[in-house]
């Protein structure tokens, strides 16, 4: 199985900047997709991140521009760099990991508040 842990989320004002992790233990992580995605209150959870094992990223719209994701080369940790923060961005961020057999793995999340 795999293990994912995000850290570093936290409470900031507009306009700041943050950066999160997430630490993935288990086998052939270096072969995951692996991205970011966030969940508001009363709104689904949205895929905002992902990054190939050969280091191609995608970004939704919402954070194009002001995110980065990017990882090591065994897979083990995943990061997103994020600037430029909004009160809109505020929600649970999670770790996200989908194997070669197409199954996905999730975190338990970590808490990014923006305020004004």
């Amino acid at each position: 199985q795999v293990q994912l842990v995000e850290s570093g989320g936290g409470l900031v004002q507009a306009g700041e900047s943050l950066r999160l992790s997430c630490a993935a233990s288990g086998s052939m992580l270096s072969y995951a997709i692996m991205g970011w995605a966030r969940q508001a209150p009363g709104k689904q959870r949205e895929i905002i991140a992902q990054i190939s094992p050969g280091g191609t990223s995608d970004y939704a719209d919402s954070v194009k521009g002001r995110f980065t994701i990017s990882r090591d080369n065994a897979g083990k940790t995943l990061y997103l760099q994020m600037n430029s923060l909004k009160p809109e961005d505020t929600a649970v961020y999670y770790c996200n990991h989908r194997n070669i057999h197409g199954m996905n793995y999730w975190g338990k999340g970590t808490q990014v508040t923006v305020s004004k």
